[in-house]
């Protein structure tokens, strides 16, 4: 194929729309307005797609084999190897026919995609998004290891380096911290002027244990049971297997009595609609986040936001008046924040708007454009 424009392949490994998802369209977007030819490869087809091919790159699929704990188990183990087969063959072919002058790999879940370009001798860029300091040190050197093939390290936070030197002091020196592009809404809508009537809380992302979703059921019971009324809007779905978590949220829910106080609403592509008709936003995790799109996502809205005291977490509220952390996976502490909004409503008023100027300035996603460009720039091969 003859082409008058360089390639960049970029490898993702799913095709939904998420927190790493929507920041791999922003540096789709930081690459393609950069003159790149960008090709995305996905192991399956999803709502990202289409959006990747709007911000003008072209869309390959490519089985991969992704690293989740159910490759830990026998008949996961078997289906990652199988896969990792397959994705050698077919990925050795399309890096043959694209012909890359760099290779971006988007997350340490999909590591065959950097030993495999270190095979066909294109320069590697793996882009962190993961950090989690709670995990065994060997599972995390497993996960780190194959980051010292890479040429070029990037993370979404210094928690997240801070976690890749606990395995290899080489790989905090190597790695360049870029914060994550995090879009605002079209516009703002103005907080209420007072809480009358219920508290309107909203949860937006995936539903997981590491979530702490329960949590924030427990914590609406909890404001429940001291007699201030609150609805809780949750906006997200739960990974392919993990459907048993869903039904135990809504057991839990039916055994609080809470069914007309939660309301599922499923994933959505857009979440404004959502976060502009709350009041508070929650990002109660339990496990390390190596960053919080989610929080931030909150405060561009105008809204406050209530997040567990953990990890990127910490990093992705410092210095907004209008975030508050709890201790993670205590519903007490959880409620305890939310009665204070609550009662902290004016000052929370006051200081919204500024909160959400500081968050434009910290999460550009121009400055963020430029930055992954000039590193792209900066480490794929010349012709």
């Amino acid at each position: 194929m003859n082409r008058t424009r360089r390639t960049v392949l970029v490898a993702h490994p799913s095709s939904e729309l998420y927190g790493s998802d929507r920041v791999l369209l922003e540096s789709v977007t930081a690459l393609v307005d950069d003159g790149w030819d960008v090709v995305v490869t996905v192991p399956d087809d999803g709502p990202l797609l289409p959006e990747v091919v709007a911000r003008g790159a072209r869309v390959r699929r490519c089985a991969a084999p992704v690293v989740r704990k159910s490759a830990l188990r026998p008949l996961g183990f078997v289906r990652f190897v199988g896969t990792a087969v397959r994705g050698l063959v077919d990925g050795m072919r399309m890096l043959r026919q694209e012909r890359p002058a760099l290779v971006y790999v988007n997350t340490v879940t999909v590591p065959l995609w950097i030993g495999l370009g270190r095979l066909a001798r294109v320069p590697v860029l793996c882009h962190v998004h993961e950090g989690e300091s709670s995990a065994s040190p060997l599972l995390r050197r497993i996960l780190a290891l194959p980051l010292l093939l890479a040429n070029t390290i990037v993370a979404n936070s210094r928690f997240s380096v801070g976690v890749l030197g606990g395995s290899f002091p080489s790989l905090e020196r190597r790695a360049e911290v870029v914060y994550n592009a995090v879009p605002g809404p079209p516009e703002r809508t103005p907080v209420r002027a007072s809480i009358d009537g219920d508290l309107r809380v909203t949860y937006i992302g995936r539903l997981s244990p590491r979530k702490g979703v329960d949590v924030a059921i427990d914590a609406i019971a909890e404001l429940d049971r001291r007699g201030v009324p609150a609805t809780l809007d949750l906006v997200g779905a739960v990974f392919p297997g993990y459907e048993w978590y869903e039904t135990a949220l809504r057991e839990q829910v039916e055994k609080k009595k809470l069914g007309d106080r939660v309301s599922f609403r499923g994933f959505q592509p857009s979440v404004w609609e959502y976060v502009h008709g709350g009041d508070v936003v929650l990002v109660p995790s339990r496990a390390d986040e190596p960053f919080g799109n989610t929080a931030v996502e909150a405060i561009l809205s105008g809204r406050p936001v209530i997040a567990s005291a953990t990890s990127g977490l910490l990093e992705a509220t410092a210095g907004y008046a209008t975030a508050t952390t709890v201790v993670p996976g205590s519903s007490d502490s959880l409620a305890d924040a939310l009665v204070g909004t609550i009662a902290d409503w004016e000052d929370t008023r006051a200081n919204v708007g500024s909160d959400a100027e500081a968050a434009e300035r910290r999460h550009s996603p121009g400055a963020y454009r430029r930055r992954i460009a000039a590193i792209v720039r900066g480490n794929a091969r010349t012709r």
